[in-house]
C-alpha cells in the first residue's frame, strides 16, 4: 500500500513540474496583449496606468487594490487611484474587444453563454449598488453589491465576457446617491434578467454559440425565457425543484364521457421525477471532472409549464440530471429548454455542465485577479476594476492554454527585443524615498520583472491541488 502510495504521489508531483521555457517572454506577451486594450483609451498617462494596472493584478501581490499596485510599481497611489474610481473612460469598447478575442480563440458553433449573478459582501451604505439584498455565496439576505456576469464555454476553455452591475431600484430613484456615486444620468433601474438580456445583445454576434444557460434565478421568469425565444436563442436554464408543469407524453386521464378532454395535471418536477422507473435515465459522460469522467443521468420530455398555459406555441422541454456526490448523496437538477425534444441528452449534460465551467471562472478571478479586492465606491470604479480584472483573467487563460500547448503563440509578440526592453523599463519603478506616515505602504515596492522571475524561473514543483490551474 505504501509503495501504491509513493508512486501516485511521484506521479502527481512530476505532473505539477512547470517547464521554465513556459515562462520565457511572457512579458513581452503581456504588453503584446495590453496593447489592443490600451488604443481604446484617449491619453498616454491612461494607456500607461491600464497596462500597470492589469500587470498588477496578474502578479503575486495579496489583495490586489489600486493602492497596492501603485506601490508595486513603485508609484504614487493617488495617480491609480484616479485612474480607477474617478477619470472618465468607458470601458464598454475594452469588454467588445475582449469578447472578440475569446470568440476568437475559443469559440465553437456550439459554444454556450453562461449568465451567473455574483455577490460581494460590503460594509456600509455608501458604496454604489449596496444594500440588503440577497447573497448567493453567502446564501443568504446580506448587505452586498451584486454583479451579473456573462461567461462563454466552449470544449476547449472557457472565460468572463462581460459584467453589469445591478443597481437597486432604491439607488436608481436617489438622486443625491446618484450624484455622490457618479451613476451616469442614462443609466435606470434593471433588473438582473434585463441585464442579463442586454449582454447577450451586445456579445452574441462576436462569441458563436448555440446555447443560453443559466440558474434558477433566470430559469423561473417566464418572461426572461419569453424574451430569449423571441430573440432566437436556445436555452437551458435551471428551475426550482417544486415548478409546476404538464406532462405532454403522459397518459392523460380517462374520458368521463362529458364535457371537455380531460388533460394529464400539472404536478411539481420533483415529484414527476420521484415516479420514474429506472429505464427512463440515460447515462451520459461529462469530461471535465477533476477527478476523472463525471457520469451523470439524464431524462427528458415534453412539457408545458403551468405559468405558460394560456400562450400559444409555449410548449418546452424537462430536463432532469442526477449524479452522486462524492459522500454518496444523490443531486437532482431541474431545466427548461426551448431545444427539440430529440436533441441528445448528451448534449443537454453537456450544456449543464457549463454551469459550473463557469464558476470556476469567477473563482479563479476572484482568487487570481483580484475581482473582488476593489475599494472604491464609484459606479465607473466598479466597472473600471471589473473590466481590469477580467482582462487579466482571460491573459491568464490564454498562458494556460499555451502552458497545454493550445494556441500557444496567439499572444506572442513580433516587435524586437529593444521594444521589450522599453516595456520592462516602463514598468521599473522610479526612484522615490519611502512613503512617509501619510502613505503607508502595506507592500514593499518591487519590479515587476524580479517579482515574476519571467527569464530565469527555475523548475518548481506546486502541490498537487495546483495541478488543475495548470492544466
Amino acid at each position: 500500500m505504501d509503495r501504491c502510495f509513493d508512486e501516485r504521489k511521484d506521479a502527481m508531483l512530476a505532473e505539477c513540474e512547470v517547464d521554465p521555457a513556459l515562462f520565457q517572454g511572457m512579458l513581452q506577451r503581456l504588453e503584446t496583449f495590453v496593447s489592443p486594450f490600451a488604443d481604446q483609451l484617449a491619453t498616454p498617462e491612461q494607456r500607461g496606468h491600464l497596462g500597470d494596472y492589469v500587470a498588477g493584478l496578474c502578479s503575486s501581490v495579496g489583495r490586489k487594490t489600486s493602492e497596492t499596485i501603485a506601490y508595486f510599481h513603485g508609484q504614487d497611489r493617488q495617480a491609480m487611484q484616479r485612474f480607477i474610481g474617478w477619470v472618465q473612460w468607458d470601458h464598454r469598447p475594452l469588454l467588445h474587444e475582449l469578447a472578440r478575442q475569446v470568440g476568437e480563440v475559443l469559440g465553437e458553433p456550439d459554444g454556450v453563454l453562461v449568465l451567473d449573478p455574483s455577490a460581494f459582501a460590503k460594509k456600509g451604505t455608501e458604496s454604489v449598488g449596496v444594500q440588503r439584498q440577497w447573497s448567493g455565496r453567502a446564501g443568504k439576505i446580506d448587505n452586498c453589491q451584486v454583479g451579473v456576469y456573462l461567461g462563454y464555454v466552449s470544449r476547449r476553455e472557457q472565460a468572463l465576457v462581460d459584467a453589469r452591475l445591478f443597481l437597486p431600484q432604491s439607488w436608481a430613484n436617489s438622486q443625491w446617491r446618484r450624484v455622490k456615486c457618479h451613476v451616469p444620468p442614462d443609466v435606470v433601474f434593471a433588473t438582473k434578467l434585463e441585464l442579463a438580456l442586454q449582454m447577450i445583445k451586445a456579445n452574441g454576434a462576436a462569441l458563436p454559440h448555440r446555447w443560453v444557460v443559466g440558474d434558477d434565478e433566470f430559469g423561473r421568469s417566464t418572461q426572461f425565457r419569453r424574451d430569449l425565444r423571441k430573440i432566437g436563442e436556445r436555452y437551458l436554464l435551471a428551475v426550482p425543484s417544486n415548478t409546476l408543469v404538464r406532462d405532454l407524453q403522459a397518459q392523460p386521464p380517462a374520458y368521463r364521457g362529458f364535457g371537455k378532454q380531460p388533460l394529464a395535471p400539472f404536478v411539481r418536477v420533483d415529484q414527476w421525477c420521484a415516479q420514474l422507473p429506472a429505464e427512463a435515465w440515460i447515462r451520459s459522460e461529462v469530461r471535465d471532472g477533476d477527478k476523472g469522467p463525471l457520469v451523470v443521468e439524464v431524462t427528458v420530455t415534453r412539457v408545458l409549464a403551468i405559468t405558460e398555459r394560456t400562450q400559444r406555441e409555449s410548449e418546452e422541454v424537462l430536463v432532469v440530471t442526477r449524479r452522486v456526490e462524492d459522500d454518496g448523496v444523490v443531486v437532482h437538477d431541474y431545466w427548461l429548454s426551448n431545444a427539440a425534444p430529440a436533441t441528445p441528452p448528451a448534449e443537454f449534460a453537456h450544456c449543464a455542465k457549463a454551469r459550473g465551467r463557469i464558476e470556476l471562472c469567477l473563482q479563479r478571478s476572484k482568487s487570481e485577479t483580484g475581482l473582488a479586492d476593489y475599494e472604491t465606491r464609484s459606479w465607473q470604479g466598479w466597472h473600471h476594476h471589473q473590466t481590469l480584472s477580467l482582462l487579466a483573467s482571460w491573459f491568464l487563460v490564454c498562458e494556460r492554454m499555451r502552458g497545454e500547448k493550445k494556441d500557444a503563440d496567439y499572444h506572442c509578440s513580433t516587435t524586437p527585443h529593444g521594444d521589450r526592453h522599453a516595456f520592462v523599463q516602463r514598468h521599473r519603478p522610479t526612484p522615490s524615498r519611502p512613503p512617509g506616515s501619510r502613505n503607508p505602504n502595506p507592500t514593499h515596492p518591487q519590479r515587476i520583472r524580479q517579482v515574476l522571475s519571467l527569464e530565469k524561473t527555475q523548475t518548481s514543483t506546486a502541490v498537487a491541488g495546483a495541478s488543475t490551474e495548470m492544466t
